[in-house]
Order: C-alpha cells, then sequence, then structure tokens
C-alpha cells in the first residue's frame, strides 16, 4: 500500500514511520511542518492528488489542551479545517482514512467506560475541535479515539515526570481524573491494523488499565525506581493555578468495538511502560 502519514514527527507519527517504513510491501510519506502545512488546501490536495496514497493515517492535531483554549481559532483550522482538507483529497483518490482523535470528546460524566457509542460532549475547545474532525471523517473510514499518549518520543508525562522526579523531593497530581494510559507504540500498531485492513467505524484504541493521574505518576516512578510514596495525591480542584481547559473526569474508553471484531486486546500500559523507561534511562 502507499500510506500517507500527517503528523509525521510527533510522538505517534514518530511510532507509526518507523513501524510502516521498513516493509517492503509499503510505500510510506511522511507530512509535518514546516514543509506542509495541512492548513493549506491547494497544498493538500497537490500532496495527495500527485502521491496518490491507498491509506491515510491522520493524526497530525493542535493537542495543546490548554493552549486551544487561547488560540481557538487555531485550533478549529488544525483539527477541523485542515482534516476537512484531507478528507477532500482523500475522496479524490480513493484513499481510506484512519482519523485520531480523543477522549475529550466526551464530558467525563459517565459512570463506567465510555464505548463506541456513547453520546459525545466536549467540554473543551480541544474537546469540540476534534469532535468537529470526526464530522468531516466518511461512514466508511476509521475514527480511532485514544488518551492519554506518550511514549519514547516528544513531549509527554512519562518524560516530564522523569525529570522532575531528578528536580523534586515531592510531587502532587489528581486523583480525580480516571483514563487509560497509551503508548505511541502500541497506538501506532493498531491504527496500521485498522487503516490497512480498511476497517470501517469508531474503535477505542488505548492500552488497558485504568487509573487516576496520580496512580499513574506512581508507576512511572516505580518502574524507574523512585520511590512513588514522593507523589501525593490532590483534587482537581486544588490545582494551583487550575488549567484553563476542563478535563474529563472519567477518560476511560472500553475498546468494545475492537474487541468484537474479534482483534487481539491491547497490552495492560505497565508493559509499555517499563520498555520506554528502559529506553529513556539507558
Amino acid at each position: 500500500m502507499r500510506i500517507l502519514i500527517t503528523g509525521a514527527r510527533g510522538q505517534l507519527g514518530t511510532e507509526l514511520m518507523a513501524l510502516l517504513e521498513p516493509q517492503r510491501h509499503h510505500q510510506v510519506l511522511g507530512l509535518d511542518l514546516p514543509e506542509h502545512d495541512l492548513t493549506d488546501r491547494d497544498h493538500v490536495l497537490g500532496v495527495i492528488s500527485q502521491w496518490a496514497p491507498d491509506l491515510i493515517i491522520h493524526g497530525a492535531a493542535f493537542t495543546a489542551v490548554d493552549l486551544c483554549e487561547e488560540q481557538a481559532e487555531m485550533a478549529y483550522l488544525v483539527n477541523c479545517v485542515a482534516t476537512r482538507f484531507v478528507a477532500d483529497g482523500a475522496r479524490r483518490v480513493g484513499a481510506h482514512v484512519v482519523y485520531v482523535s480523543t477522549d475529550y470528546v466526551f464530558d467525563g460524566t459517565k459512570q463506567g467506560p465510555y464505548v463506541e457509542w456513547d453520546a459525545t460532549n466536549p467540554q473543551s475547545v480541544y474537546g469540540r475541535t476534534k469532535l468537529g474532525g470526526e464530522m468531516e471523517i466518511d461512514p466508511g473510514w476509521t475514527i480511532a479515539r485514544t488518551s492519554w499518549v506518550c511514549g519514547a518520543h516528544g513531549n509527554n508525562m512519562v518524560k516530564t515526570l522523569l525529570r522532575l522526579a531528578g528536580e523534586r523531593d515531592t510531587l502532587s497530581f489528581v486523583d480525580d481524573q480516571i483514563g487509560h494510559p497509551t503508548f505511541a507504540g502500541d497506538l501506532a500498531q493498531m491504527l496500521a491494523k485498522l487503516g490497512v485492513e480498511r476497517v470501517p467505524g469508531v474503535f477505542h484504541t488505548t492500552n488497558q488499565g485504568a487509573v487516576s493521574w496520580y496512580e499513574f505518576a506512581q508507576a512511572v516512578f516505580s518502574a524507574a525506581g523512585h520511590d512513588p510514596s514522593r507523589i501525593s495525591a490532590i483534587t482537581t480542584a486544588e490545582l494551583d493555578p487550575p488549567r484553563p481547559a476542563a478535563r474529563p473526569a472519567n477518560s476511560v474508553l472500553d475498546g468494545f468495538a475492537w474487541r468484537s471484531h474479534g482483534f487481539t486486546p491491547s497490552r495492560d500500559f505497565r508493559e509499555p511502560l517499563a520498555e520506554v523507561v528502559r529506553a529513556l534511562t539507558a
């Protein structure tokens, strides 16, 4: 297949490129800034029309959740309008699209995990714009929602925690926001499977293991050989200063559709966490 990956230099895009480029039966083209501005319609349509991919994995997004509140127009441009341009190009060449979405499309008030058919109700600009991107996706294409993405590349919570472990004696993390940490390498494999097999529909694509941010921080410290008791629990209301964007209290995504298709369940997040910590501390 000819596979086009947007956001190719991000933490997910880097893993997708590393996974797919070495496979000789695929040709892979990665797009990212500054060479490729996906908010430029003519450029997007030109690249897609000329290269004519069979599959587009659209991972590029404005993911700085709090900054989206300040730069709402830019968030809509990147997360909604650029997705419309990618979708337009895909239709012209007959490409299948896998759109990477987020747990932030939900309001976080459900008791229990969210399944793919639950009603969305985003509470932040980021969530609203990612849902807007979902609206640009054709029914025969794929929407892959994920959460709490981290890994060996890019900026993420694991890297932040490892840095803070050497800078501070104690840390505080919220214990009233729960979700599934997802590691970019495992997520890349799930997205590639959905894309190569051209599986239509909405899927929740995360690692397994529901924890609070407090519990996740403790797990990172434990994996790195630090004392997890250095981390204390606080509530979201106690954050100082408070975060500009609302976070879903419940971000747990149930991969019901993934399991129902007979696909192998993803790993518990602690397995890839141990691998990433070893790589980052080697």
